[in-house]
């Protein structure tokens, strides 16, 4: 007899997934789909890493950006792969300026004009009215929104910036854990501030900002060992290295000297090359980057999202 209920009936032959550009793409568009020769390894790479950003998570996790110094592609790499995991998944994911030196996490998302003309609520309204909010709907009051990347301004006020204690800061990780599955959390400069114990104790995985010079390398390598000998010795270990060429340098240093000065103590390294669109301290927005540094974030957000078990 027929076996009818575990028969598969596949009736519809499975297609080759489009080709998006290049030869094979042109060839598709000029037999009007005759001739399909499947994705190039090219885009065929670009939709794994797709896959994995996008990746469903059980849970809330939260990724802390730091460096040990300033203007070393920090910000803009978590305004960066926080655009781009917005783009990829399909529940938004927050970042939090949780900088003590007056951060800028929002004005390089939003631009800072848009920033001004709007609402400028920053993490000390949300700390002094932390105990009202009970949903969604009274969270986002205190969110500025970069399409559906959703962020926590910075205090601006200098004799303010610097009190967000690591208590404060746990607080408002608990509260965001209840309604993102995704957080990403800028630091600000160095690794003893007042939050700081607070931002790594609540870590699932770190991304370690440097120049892209061997001198950046090497002050990786120092944070790398920081952490490791004060308790941090996982998220040390299973870091994101991402070094940002703002000045254009790389092609008069050794990479490999670089890569082999940090092996072993990082999980992975990645370079994001020099831009325009993001070395210039201003608004960072996706479709004004080049292909390579868009490619470079979306290597980011896959690693966060990898270290996510």
């Amino acid at each position: 007899m027929p076996d009818f209920i575990s028969s598969p009936g596949l009736f519809v032959k499975e297609q080759k997934p489009r080709p998006l550009g290049g030869f094979r793409g042109a060839i598709f568009k000029a037999t009007g789909g005759a001739i399909n020769l499947g994705p190039g390894a090219k885009q065929r790479q670009e939709e794994e890493l797709g896959r994995r950003i996008s990746r469903q998570l059980q849970g809330s996790y939260n990724t802390a950006v730091l460096s040990l110094k300033g203007g070393i592609g920090k910000t803009s790499t978590t305004v960066g792969v926080g655009l781009t995991l917005a783009e990829y998944r399909g529940d938004a994911p927050c970042a939090i300026d949780a900088n003590p030196d007056s951060g800028d996490l929002v004005e390089r998302a939003l631009g800072e004009g848009i920033y001004q003309q709007s609402s400028p609520r920053t993490i000390t309204d949300l700390l002094r009215n932390l105990d009202s909010i009970d949903s969604l709907t009274a969270l986002a009051r205190y969110m500025h929104h970069a399409g559906r990347l959703h962020l926590i301004a910075g205090e601006q006020d200098p004799e303010v910036s610097d009190s967000l204690t690591a208590a404060e800061y746990l607080r408002i990780r608990k509260l965001i854990s209840a309604y993102y599955s995704v957080a990403l959390t800028d630091c600000g400069t160095g690794v003893t501030h007042n939050a700081m114990s607070g931002i790594l104790q609540s870590a699932d995985n770190l991304v370690i900002a440097a120049g892209y010079a061997v001198s950046g390398a090497k002050r990786a390598r120092s944070t790398l060992h920081w952490l490791a000998s004060h308790g941090y010795e996982d998220l040390a270990r299973n870091a994101i290295v991402v070094i940002t060429d703002k000045d254009e340098v790389s092609s008069r240093v050794d990479k490999d000297a670089i890569e082999e000065h940090l092996a072993g103590i990082c999980r992975e390294l990645i370079a994001v090359p020099h831009d325009r669109g993001v070395a210039d301290g201003d608004l960072v927005t996706l479709d004004v980057l080049k292909p390579e540094t868009r490619r470079a974030y979306k290597e980011i957000a896959a690693a966060i999202v990898d270290g996510y078990r």
